[in-house]
């Protein structure tokens, strides 16, 4: 995923009030698609959205729920229309810009060469545009740092427009900006210096849990059983109940091979109980660590099922070809 001009990351839930609603309207259609969204109920906010956009057509609070809604649900040229339609009628929100951009950069990862540049350099117009309206929006400007670092020039990437824009967000918010920069190093095989970051910000006590979710990935890759355990410590103390503990909690113990049974268990239990959502660690990631468990205690029916499941979500994911192959071969 790192190759593509896009990475989709962190969501971002429409919050009522946010584009202006009243709180006249807080029990409106809006807000009840809110709380589907937010359960992952994407198919029943585009039913309900589409029936109240029909009957409100200029409200972009419906307009940008419908097309978060359509994204999440993999249908981008859709996403699409209804997010342009929403910058059309509040084309100063820029959580909605951040959001177009990132359907225009998925659109671009399905297009053949021309059609991709086109795509391509509308995703990151779409960025500039998220980060110039509000630049304590700091989703977007990662978004932005993101396409610079991964895009070649010839759509508007480049090496040195992701550091200049690093730098700009490090003045801003100097967590935010080290993440970025740590992001960056490691997309860079600098993972000398890339560790100095993380470790830094490991210790760096934060009350922040994304950023020890973000360590936590790190670590993962690196891989780095110990660190990953720490950045996974670190979180709980922040919230021990933030639901996407199940899965680093899962992942950690896969890592450091403890107690198989409660990383079954609490794998199993992230995909059961919370969205597949653009925000929140992936259930591909949770099927390939599923997997990578089998696997490691030698039940490869298991690990091979698993790892199809994952691909099937995923199916761009050479690592878990790889490791599909190597269990089908035992």
């Amino acid at each position: 995923m790192k190759n593509r001009f896009l990475i989709a990351i962190l969501g971002f839930g429409l919050v009522a009030g946010s584009l202006g609603v009243s709180a006249s309207r807080a029990q409106t259609p809006l807000a009840e698609g809110q709380k589907d969204y937010n359960a992952g109920r994407f198919t029943r906010v585009v039913d309900a959205m589409t029936a109240a956009a029909a009957k409100d057509p200029n409200d972009a609070s419906l307009q940008f729920l419908l097309g978060q809604s359509f994204y999440q649900l993999g249908e981008f040229p859709r996403a699409i229309t209804s997010l342009e339609r929403a910058v059309q009628l509040a084309p100063k929100e820029s959580e909605i810009h951040d959001w177009l951009g990132k359907s225009y950069g998925r659109k671009a990862e399905t297009s053949i060469f021309l059609s991709a540049m086109s795509w391509a350099r509308k995703t990151h117009k779409e960025f500039e545009v998220a980060v110039q309206l509000n630049p304590m929006n700091f989703e977007a400007q990662r978004d932005l740092i993101r396409y610079e670092m991964n895009a070649p020039s010839l759509v508007s990437g480049g090496d040195d427009k992701a550091l200049k824009h690093i730098e700009d967000l490090e003045k801003i918010d100097s967590m935010q900006g080290q993440l970025a920069r740590g992001e960056f190093l490691t997309t860079k095989k600098d993972l000398v210096k890339a560790d100095a970051l993380y470790a830094k910000l490991l210790e760096s006590n934060t009350d922040r849990i994304g950023v020890y979710f973000e360590i936590g990935d790190y670590y993962r890759d690196r891989p780095n059983p110990e660190k990953m355990s720490d950045a996974v410590a670190a979180a709980e103390r922040v919230d021990p109940n933030d639901r996407r503990l199940k899965y680093y909690r899962g992942v950690a113990l896969v890592l450091n091979k403890k107690n198989p049974n409660e990383a079954e268990l609490l794998l199993k239990s992230y995909l059961a109980t919370v969205p597949n959502t653009s925000d929140l660690p992936p259930h591909a990631s949770a099927r390939e660590w599923l997997g990578k468990l089998y696997e490691s205690q030698g039940q490869f029916s298991e690990s091979t099922e698993q790892y199809r499941r994952s691909l099937a979500l995923d199916p761009h994911n050479k690592s878990v070809e790889e490791a599909l192959k190597r269990v089908e071969s035992r």
